[in-house]
């Protein structure tokens, strides 16, 4: 597989993987029942019907009518659909078209026709242009895919909160898959200390603004989980009594743990006195050997009680994308601390497993399943160091609030895609999902949510300072 930097403008390519985009987008809402097209599975979201308009009203807005300058497909669709939120608050979740949402029928049609629209845009118009801020560097066609391609994600986990009733399992799909996984050994990696690029360089043809400029920061040494912390490790902490002692958690946290009588991770259910996993398409029992999913509260809280804490957005990298000399095949750890003397040179990866993207992922991200596998089973996915899953079967979160590089500018496609949420209510999480694409993999790219926002598949490992060393970043 070609990686993203060296499509440049190779429109057949490009058609290939719009084609691919639009296709996957179409198969979500077909999982759905069309019951449910008005429903807002998640209350401080917008309905099911906005996000089929939006995609390609984003999409016409961005490229056709901003970037080009050409008439759009439909002035009222390309309104009412124009921009996705992440509200504070349900009542801020109102959007401009509602109640008075068109027919789901309307709205297919919309969607076929701007699809057309933007297929012959990519096939032949002049999309990089330096004298229109919005064609430099083709940003606006790239702003399109990326946006289409993540809020795909937004969709899954969306419709996860759905009943099962309401959606259509795929033929041959299965929950569990054929490689349950054994419980893995608790093991740490020690990563020693060195320098990392956080962002993404000017090489790349396009990046979102917050990952703009790439910059190197220095890491001192640090432990790592080898492994995303699991739902046996976290069940502990739950059966502890992690969720009734204050100790644990920051106070807003705590106050909201209080407030919204959280006793467990989201995604988890009490029946008959079994824990159960809430799966895509059905409840089982509660796989002991996939990731825990939880907030960035629940995760903070968690490490705090083992008496550790969340790593740094740049010791994530280090552990993800360094490979010093010495370490760059080092085996699997097979002991606390594998990587005790290592040598100084430093070096580091383009993606955690090398530098190139293979035709089959090695690991749980561009859609292979709809639902988490265990861990430490993808071992060719894994870093340098011996870390496992550092990309896919859940966004990691980091320590790191989310916020802007020193030099940044926001983009002129999306000017307010990340300004908006410099705020210290967000924090930064990398890697991926299972339902990250392929093409947002790379080293530079951020993700980040609200601290007590419990439908992201998001997990995390724990990181420990050594050797009296202050860590890298913010902690919490």
């Amino acid at each position: 597989m070609t990686p993203t930097a060296a499509l440049s403008l190779d429109r057949g390519r490009i058609l290939d993987r719009f084609a691919r985009i639009r296709k996957r987008t179409r198969a979500l809402f077909d999982v759905l029942d069309d019951s449910v097209y008005y429903e807002r599975p998640i209350a401080l979201r917008n309905p099911v019907v906005f996000y089929e308009g939006h995609l390609p009203a984003f999409a016409v807005n961005t490229l056709i009518k901003k970037g080009l300058g050409r008439p759009g497909v439909d002035d009222h669709f390309e309104r009412i659909f124009e921009r996705g939120i992440d509200p504070a608050t349900e009542a801020s979740a109102v959007a401009r078209g509602n109640p008075a949402w068109p027919s789901r029928a309307a709205v297919r049609a919309y969607a076929a026709e701007a699809e057309r629209v933007i297929a012959d845009a990519i096939g032949g118009a002049d999309l990089e242009r330096d004298d229109r801020p919005l064609l430099r560097d083709a940003q606006a066609l790239w702003t399109i895919l990326e946006h289409e391609e993540m809020h795909q994600e937004t969709l899954a986990y969306m419709w996860h909160e759905l009943p099962v009733t309401d959606k259509h399992k795929p033929a041959l799909y299965t929950t569990l898959p054929p490689t349950r996984g054994a419980a893995v050994r608790p093991a740490r990696a020690r990563i020693p200390g060195g320098t990392v690029t956080l962002g993404t360089g000017a090489e790349a043809p396009f990046a979102w603004d917050n990952e703009r400029p790439a910059h190197t920061v220095g890491v001192d040494p640090f432990s790592i989980d080898v492994h995303d912390v699991t739902n046996a490790e976290y069940l502990e902490f739950v059966e502890a009594g992690g969720y009734r002692d204050q100790r644990w958690w920051r106070p807003d946290d705590w106050a909201w743990v209080v407030e919204q009588r959280i006793a467990h991770p989201h995604f988890w259910a009490r029946a008959d006195e079994q824990w159960l996993w809430r799966a895509m398409f059905e409840r089982i029992p509660l796989p002991g050997s996939w990731p825990v999913y939880v907030t960035f509260a629940e995760a903070a809280a968690f490490a705090r009680w083992r008496g550790q804490r969340l790593p740094t957005e740049a010791e994530y990298h280090r552990a993800a994308f360094g490979a010093n000399s010495e370490s760059s095949n080092c085996a699997h750890p097979t002991s606390e601390y594998p990587n005790l003397e290592l040598g100084t040179r430093n070096l580091e990866r383009q993606l955690v497993w090398g530098d190139a993207m293979p035709e089959r992922v090695p690991g749980n991200f561009d859609f292979r399943r709809w639902d988490p596998q265990p861990v430490g089973i993808a071992p060719e996915g894994a870093s340098a160091f011996g870390v496992h899953d550092l990309v896919g079967n859940g966004w990691e979160w980091t320590s790191t609030p989310f916020g802007p590089f020193a030099g940044f500018e926001p983009m002129a496609s999306y000017p307010e895609y990340s300004a908006d949420f410099f705020d210290d209510e967000h924090f930064v999480l990398k890697g991926a999902s299972p339902f990250t694409a392929r093409e947002l993999v790379r080293r530079g790219f951020r993700n980040w949510f609200r601290p007590r926002y419990p439908y992201v598949y998001a997990t995390f490992r724990c990181a420990r300072s050594i050797e009296g060393s202050a860590p890298s970043g913010p902690e919490n």
